[in-house]
């Protein structure tokens, strides 16, 4: 009772904060985590492994339907779910049972197959996602100079799009960035319906990448027109930009990863449910285009990071399973506990630090 008035009371606070656009927040999470869990629920079902439960959140359940030995719930604290599959709990770890449908008798390679489906069928939600933005159509800034700065090449003009640089088609306003990397570029833009060539001198300064670091560059200094304009996808070719923004997108979070790993980036830019409610919230009220990108994202997101190898995610028990596959013994049962336990702490601590990143920005705006 005291997580259901807890959970309440902060989404009465978010519905206060936000506005009514917070339900696509709710939605799009709970769709997420219930696209994961079925990918598990569906790979368990193919091995003949019995699933007691399938939950959507945790904590206390608040609503439950028994269907053909499994409890199916929606649980107080909406953040997460699962899949308890008998002879396999994360809340203890040293759950056993030894019963032809339970997942303890499974080849170790069954059983990575089960992990594995949650993160994939994440991956292949984004994948479905990209598809149908390229019919539905995705919104792009475009690639037409809407301000210059005193250290722009004066060649430049007010309302110049620009085509090309060195050779290289531009589509929208952020391909610009990129390509812009020596002191001399070749440009080709769109004048008053003219299309016009150009010998650029760019200059060296101070810009933000993706991941917030500050770098010194090649710059145009030029700023973006406020104009957008719709880019489909609507051919065969669908199938493979969405393979190539899925890939894409994966990548970037691994880079993402590896530079908070190294200390590249400050790991103030962690961001937690705040920061996630924050965009979703915001992408609900500027299209379907832009909340289905984000929600694609957020599924990669989703997908990748539970394929690394921490202990409680399915990428650790994948990889204790890679350990027993390979060298055809259990890893220590001591060993296996402690590294869950120690999985289960550091999850948490990132939790509480992400969300004080949250609250810190909200303070300082």
């Amino acid at each position: 009772m005291k997580n259901l008035f807890l959970t309440l009371l902060v989404l009465a606070f978010c519905f206060w904060h936000y506005g009514a656009s917070f339900l696509a927040t709710i939605l799009i999470l709970s769709f997420l985590i219930f696209f994961h869990e079925l990918g598990h629920f569906l790979a368990a079902k193919f091995f003949k492994v019995r699933v007691l439960c399938f939950s959507i959140g945790f904590g206390k359940p608040i609503f439950v339907r028994h269907y053909k030995g499994t409890d199916y719930q929606i649980s107080s604290i909406f953040l997460g779910g699962y899949v308890k599959m008998k002879g396999q709990d994360d809340s203890d770890p040293s759950h056993k049972s030894y019963d032809k449908d339970s997942y303890t008798v499974l080849h170790p390679f069954k059983k990575i197959l089960i992990l594995f489906a949650g993160p994939f069928f994440n991956l292949l939600l984004a994948f479905l996602i990209y598809i149908s933005l390229g019919f539905i159509g995705v919104e792009k800034l475009s690639p037409t100079i809407g301000g210059l700065s005193e250290y722009a090449d004066k060649k430049l003009k007010l309302n110049d799009k620009i085509l090309e640089i060195n050779g290289k088609v531009v589509n929208d306003f952020y391909d610009i960035k990129p390509l812009v990397d020596s002191k001399n570029l070749d440009i080709k833009i769109l004048r008053e319906g003219a299309i016009i060539d150009l010998s650029i001198t760019t200059y060296e300064g101070k810009t933000q990448n993706i991941f917030g670091e500050i770098i010194t560059k090649p710059l145009l200094g030029i700023t973006p027109k406020n104009e957008f304009f719709i880019e489909y996808h609507r051919d065969f070719g669908v199938f493979k930009w969405a393979l190539d923004e899925s890939i894409k997108s994966a990548f970037l979070i691994l880079e993402g990863l590896k530079k908070l790993i190294l200390a590249e980036v400050s790991p103030k830019n962690l961001g937690g449910i705040i920061s996630i409610a924050d965009t979703t919230t915001m992408a609900a009220s500027l299209g379907i285009s832009t909340l289905l990108l984000i929600t694609a994202l957020l599924s990669i997101n989703l997908g990748v990071l539970n394929l690394l190898p921490i202990p409680v995610l399915d990428g650790g028990h994948i990889a204790f399973n890679l350990y027993e596959l390979i060298t055809k013994r259990e890893v220590n049962q001591k060993l296996f506990l402690t590294l869950s336990y120690v999985g289960m702490a550091l999850l948490f601590s990132l939790m509480i630090f992400a969300t004080f990143n949250d609250i810190t920005r909200i303070i300082e705006k």
